[in-house]
């Protein structure tokens, strides 16, 4: 059987037949947990987990968190539970393998790509300070998370992000992993069709995979993206000169930039709320205010963390628990349009809405955003 494959670039790490082959049954046992096995979860609950949690308790679990103590009792979910938590960390491993055995050829790769002339540019700040809800956990079970220095000019962490992100997603967000930029880009033109934009900037950008489709759907626009993790800036900067693309990199804390106000007339994030806590999640939704030139939009795609059945809700935090997403429930229940009232925009403008998906993406994204009222 064969599976789809990332569309290769400059930057790509290529492996081997025998690691192409574990990266295969890593896909192909994500597939079968995301989809035969957990077609049978909710059979589980209302048949075994429910009722004998009613018994104990005199009634039916009300809330996600009712429901997980139920469904943590039975059998079967601890072996899905397990299973799913023993293929996260073999991908880890895997797509970490084959970063490190190329990690000299892609950190020449990165200097050749880099070193002459350029589009777009990479600026660097060491020393910058971690933020502890990055720093104090190990995002996706991933040894050292994004920050891992493993030697000088080092891209490993960056070259597994990329090649992680394809398997984690099961090859559903296209062949460049895309498809967060894409459906962002998207659904800011159909939303805000005569928003002018000249610059743009992606905050949390990783690698870029989300921030390269806003140089496609925005060519005039100036593109800027902004990350905590110097090794995700070096691989992005030079993943985006092997594509042909003008990005302006740059380490930085997103909840406190040095963009001068009113710089940007769209800023967009990509799965990047989850990952951060309930005090830096307002602080970055003011600084987007902040950064907004008037009549500027924000948009945040995120995960749909968000659902109306309380089994679901359980299933969906299963990543708090077991993937190293701490933030991820509490997100799921915050009251979004509080922070942005307090930032400054205008109850009307505020939105949160199903960012369709453009490739195989189940269910679409969570956006959430405002538009800055013009005048201000």
């Amino acid at each position: 059987m064969t599976y789809t494959r990332p569309l290769p670039h400059a930057m790509s790490p290529m492996p081997d037949f025998e690691e192409q082959a574990r990266l295969d049954f890593a896909l192909a046992l994500k597939g079968v947990l995301r989809g035969s096995l957990r077609e049978k979860l909710p059979s589980v609950y209302e048949n075994r987990a429910a009722p004998e949690w009613a018994e104990e308790n005199g009634r039916r679990p009300q809330d996600w968190r009712e429901v997980g103590n139920a469904m943590e009792q039975t059998d079967a979910y601890k072996w899905w539970s397990a299973l799913g938590r023993a293929q996260q960390e073999y991908y880890v491993d895997v797509t970490s393998a084959v970063c490190i055995r190329q990690l000299p050829d892609l950190i020449d790769r990165y200097k050749k790509l880099t070193g002459g002339e350029t589009k777009g540019s990479l600026q660097l700040s060491p020393g910058l300070p971690i933020p502890d809800y990055q720093n104090d956990v190990d995002i996706h079970c991933v040894p050292g998370s994004y920050f891992i220095e493993l030697t000088e000019d080092d891209v490993w962490s960056g070259a597994r992000s990329d090649l992680g992100s394809f398997i984690f997603s099961m090859g559903k967000h296209g062949a460049l992993n895309e498809d967060k930029g894409v459906a962002g880009a998207a659904f800011v033109k159909k939303r805000f069709p005569d928003l002018q934009v000249k610059r743009v900037l992606d905050m949390g950008c990783t690698v870029g995979l989300s921030t390269l489709p806003y140089c496609d759907a925005f060519p005039d626009a100036e593109v800027h993206a902004l990350d905590l993790s110097a090794p995700s800036l070096r691989y992005g900067f030079a993943r985006a000169q092997a594509l042909g693309k003008a990005v302006h990199f740059k380490q930085g804390n997103a909840e406190h930039t040095d963009y001068p106000d009113g710089y940007f007339d769209l800023i967009v994030s990509h799965i990047l709320l989850h990952e951060t806590s309930s005090t830096a999640l307002p602080n970055i939704v003011a600084e987007c205010a902040r950064l907004l030139r008037p009549g500027g939009v924000m948009l945040h795609v995120e995960v749909p963390v968000r659902r109306t059945e309380a089994f679901d809700q359980f299933i969906t935090s299963w990543d708090v628990r077991y993937n190293n997403e701490p933030f991820w429930a509490t997100l799921g229940e915050m009251d979004l349009v509080k922070p942005a009232i307090e930032a400054g925009f205008h109850k009307d403008d505020i939105f949160e809405e199903t960012v369709p998906t453009h490739n195989d993406k189940v269910g679409g994204w969570l956006g959430y955003g405002a538009q800055k009222a013009r005048g201000e």
